[in-house]
Order: C-alpha cells, then structure tokens, then sequence
C-alpha cells in the first residue's frame, strides 16, 4: 500500500464541462467522496482555442489532468490510483486481495470498453429522455455492465452499498454509467436500479449535478439529438 506523502495544498485537478466530460467526473468524484483536498480547474470543451488551452497542463490536449509539484498526470485511472496511494494509503482499492484484483479489471474493461454505449448515450446530465431500443450491441453493453455490478456486489460487498463494500475508484468509474442510465431512462434489474440511486443519493454527485445545471456551454455533439429525432 502507498503512504500519504503528497502535499495537498499543491494538488489541482483539471477538468472539462461536468455536464458532458465522464472521464472528468471519475477523478473528481473519487477525489471528492474521499475528502481530499484539491483546487479544482475548469477549461470548457468544444471551442477554438480548447485544445491549446488544456496542452498547457497536459500534452494529451484531455481531461482530466492532475496538477502535484511537476507532476502532471493525465489518464484518469492513472490519476485515481496515484490519489489512493499517495492521499489514501491505498484505499481506493479493496484491502482483499481478490476483491482488489477484480475491482482493477471491472475498472479496466470500464477504462476501454463499451464503446456503443458511449456512442449512443453520451453523457448529458442536463437532459432526459424516454428510453428506447437501440441495437444489440447497445442491450449487449448495458446488459454486461449490470451483470458485472451484481456480481461483484453479491461476491465482495458484503451488505454494504458499494461494489466491492466501501467506495472504491471501481464506483467512481460507473458513475458516468450511472448518469447515462438516468438520463436515457434505461431498464435495470432492481439490484442495478438501486446501485444507481445510491451513487445519485452521493452529496459530492450531487453537488456535481448542481454545477452541470448551471453551465452555459451546449455541445450538440453530446446532446444525440441525431439519435432521438431520427
């Protein structure tokens, strides 16, 4: 496990528009929930002189980037495991050792998978739609995506909310996939259901979802009304 040697006054985290960037939110929100400390930096996506913008912290021209000393990390697992070994003493994962080495591979499959779900269902907290099917492949994700919080809830949660008992950087990267489910008014198993409506009970998702009503910015891109007017 890590050791708390990071100075907190000196950790900034650099975000994008919290009504669309899910990757922003995974960092925050585990940042957030685990009461550390951090100045919060905001660039707004989708206009001309983004992309210089955010390559003055990052050379990947993305969020979220973590700002420590002359650290600047960029990828926001990287970013997660960095903050539970150096603020936490490594709890961001599960102290048992199974239940860590599948909570890293649920992150993982999270970190580059479901692809059509991203597509279809961009994340959009200042909207909500009536659901409707879309193909197989986007029933097939949503439907691995529940499967996978059941049974890592049946196998390690052990009568606590949380995917693997206390809130882990596995909760903090299905919480875009949580807002997406509420936002597109998906079908959930009663179990799934009630995994949502605790990560939305969270004071620090909620506090998220505050801020991302209060934007100006609009990104058709991410609004899919290609999808919902076709």
């Amino acid at each position: 496990m890590g050791s708390l040697t990071a100075n907190t006054e000196d950790t900034t985290l650099v975000i994008g528009n919290r009504n669309y960037s899910s990757w922003s939110l995974r960092a925050w929100l585990f940042m957030r929930q685990n009461q550390v400390p951090f100045t919060e930096l905001r660039v707004a996506l989708g206009h001309q002189d983004t992309a210089d913008k955010l390559r003055e912290y990052s050379a990947s021209g993305l969020v979220p980037v973590l700002l420590e000393s002359d650290l600047h990390l960029w990828d926001s697992l990287a970013i997660c495991e960095y903050v539970s070994e150096c603020h936490l003493d490594g709890r961001g994962w599960p102290a048992d050792q199974r239940a860590r080495a599948v909570a890293r591979a649920a992150c993982a499959e999270m970190h580059s998978g479901f692809p059509c779900l991203r597509q279809h269902l961009p994340m959009n907290l200042r909207s909500e739609f009536a659901w409707r099917d879309f193909s197989d492949k986007v029933g097939n994700e949503i439907s691995r995506i529940t499967s996978l919080w059941s049974e890592c809830r049946h196998a390690f949660a052990h009568g606590k909310p949380w995917l693997f008992g206390d809130f882990s950087i596995a909760d903090a990267f299905f919480a875009p996939i949580a807002t997406r489910f509420l936002t597109y008014n998906v079908p959930m198993p009663a179990d799934a259901a009630r995994y949502v409506e605790e990560l939305r009970a969270l004071p620090a998702l909620d506090a998220w979802y505050t801020a991302a009503r209060n934007e100006i910015e609009n990104l058709p891109q991410y609004e899919a009304l290609e999808i919902w007017l076709a």
